[in-house]
């Protein structure tokens, strides 16, 4: 239930509508499929090897990449995680002082405030409980908002059916595409998956962090969200989607955007604090418990929110969306070399595999940056996973037959110091 916090983001009904508005329905709808099938399958395996091994994104990514890695990756993630946690409680922010009026400042730092308590406790001991409660009022509240909107507006004959407009490239790879964007849901998993029980990997694999999730979390959220928005006539962006849905419920509308990005920001909250963790105990020499972390990056939040946030935010996720999928492409190759009675590598490849990250991400930037070839900008996460992965493989050239072991030898040191009931679950 922690872990479908994720299900509740309102930027899921947002980015299917904006890929609908760029490439029209069909082409999302196809690009939506391809989306699920590839998320289900690369999660599948990252969360069977999570569970298994009881890695951490900090500690696989020390595996791979040596020192580097242990202060690189929890660097990227922390900030995408806090960047998406600023993001999504401005949708807060802007609902209240859209149906109450205010300071936007003010609910700025009331979205802040009564998100840090609520990240204090663990996964296991009380996110867990605070999603699986508020899980069934979001699903009430996507079934109202469908019903308010039609009886309202009135059915929107044909919304399934919107010209696609001309592009460089084929639309449903250009939905596909847009939906990389996002490939940081995999390092998410990862973080979560290490909590599961090795005997539970298979369901998790499946239902948890696979195709049953992503089958929800972009296709009926989705299709949700192209469907108000059409019924309202509004272009698709996160600010459409909060009108619609106040346009639809009225107060009711507000209270389920306070739920819905309650949910979200919990996982978005905690991960960025457990990752801030690690990388001041990595880079610092800073022990200190998750908590100060919460409060350091609910304080980092308010201050990004103050900014113009959205004039770099997403140049900024662009970027460091780069860096993620090159990370996703080499944990796959690494699983690939490590899984059972398969072929392992040595460890002498580790800064190789660091350069290879790094010059990935170097081409992936460049491509995304240039205006030359629009086209090449387009197709820079597809360059990247297949820079990295080569790379990668390139840099593990020697091999040697090793079995595989629980945490592949991974120490106490190794798994982020979890908290005594998440060691239990483990």
């Amino acid at each position: 239930m922690a872990w479908w916090a994720m299900f509740s983001a309102m930027f899921w009904l947002y980015i299917a509508s904006a890929s609908s508005d760029a490439v029209g329905v069909p082409n999302t709808l196809a690009g939506m499929a391809l989306t699920i099938a590839t998320y289900g399958i690369v999660n599948r395996i990252l969360s069977r090897y999570a569970a298994r091994t009881g890695l951490s994104v900090e500690s696989l990514s020390r595996r791979m990449f040596g020192s580097i890695g242990s202060i690189l990756a929890p660097l990227v993630f922390a900030a995408t995680a806090l960047y998406y946690g600023v993001f999504e409680g401005s949708i807060v922010a802007v609902a209240l002082q859209d149906y109450f009026g205010g300071d936007l400042r003010i609910w700025y730092l009331v979205c802040v405030i009564y998100m840090i308590p609520l990240v204090l406790g663990g996964v296991a001991t009380w996110l867990d409980k605070i999603n699986g409660i508020l899980l069934p009022f979001y699903v009430i509240g996507l079934i109202a908002v469908i019903a308010a909107a039609t009886i309202k507006q009135g059915y929107p004959h044909g919304w399934l059916d919107s010209a696609p407009t001309t592009g460089p490239l084929p639309g449903w790879l250009t939905s596909y595409l847009i939906y990389m964007g996002v490939w940081v849901m995999m390092m998410y998993t990862f973080d979560y998956a290490r909590l599961a029980k090795p005997r539970d990997a298979k369901f998790h694999g499946t239902v948890t962090f696979g195709w049953v999730f992503y089958l929800f979390t972009f296709g009926v959220n989705g299709l949700i969200g192209i469907y108000i928005l059409d019924c309202w006539g509004i272009a698709g962006s996160e600010s459409g989607v909060v009108q619609a849905v106040i346009n639809s419920l009225g107060f009711a509308g507000v209270v389920l955007i306070l739920i819905s990005q309650t949910r979200i920001n919990t996982a978005n909250y905690y991960l960025a604090s457990s990752n801030l963790q690690v990388l001041a105990d990595r880079a610092l020499g800073i022990a200190s418990p998750r908590a100060v972390w919460v409060i350091a990056a609910g304080i980092l939040a308010y201050l990004f929110m103050l900014t113009d946030v959205l004039s770099y935010l997403l140049k900024a996720l662009a970027w460091q969306g780069v860096l993620v999928t090159a990370w996703v492409a080499i944990a796959l190759v690494h699983i690939a070399l490590h899984r059972p009675g398969g072929k392992a590598t040595t460890g002498n490849g580790v800064g190789a595999g660091a350069l290879a990250w790094l010059v990935a991400s170097a081409i992936g930037i460049a491509a995304t940056v240039q205006t030359t070839y629009p086209v090449l900008a387009q197709l820079a996460p597809i360059i990247t996973v297949a820079f990295a992965a080569s790379l990668y493989w390139l840099s593990c050239s020697r091999l040697v037959r090793t079995p595989i072991r629980r945490a592949e030898g991974v120490t106490t040191n190794d798994r982020n110091h979890p908290t005594p009931e998440e060691a239990q679950t483990v």
